[in-house]
């Protein structure tokens, strides 16, 4: 099992757009991933569950991962965060 903690870091954060990107991302492995804000926990292959959210800019979320293609998951999952989502 991967715990991180990544940083959401494009203007808007989380929203419609960067959530589909998102569960675009996590939906091609095997692995399940579980998204976590305070104490709420979304699985990270909803698109809803990620809105709910609200993730705004600067947002620290906890990733918890667990599969047998985990460690590519979470590298895809902080390519597309440092990328901004494509957003900048």
């Amino acid at each position: 099992m991967i715990r991180k903690t990544v940083k959401i870091k494009n203007k808007l954060g989380l929203h419609a757009r960067p959530a589909s990107l998102f569960v675009q991302t996590t939906s091609k492995f095997k692995s399940e991933i579980k998204v976590l804000k305070d104490e709420q926990e979304v699985d990270g292959k909803s698109i809803m569950g990620l809105m709910m959210l609200a993730a705004g800019n600067g947002t620290e979320l906890q990733i918890l991962i667990d599969g047998i293609d985990e460690n590519e998951l979470i590298t895809a999952i902080e390519n597309l965060i440092e990328r901004k989502f494509d957003e900048e």
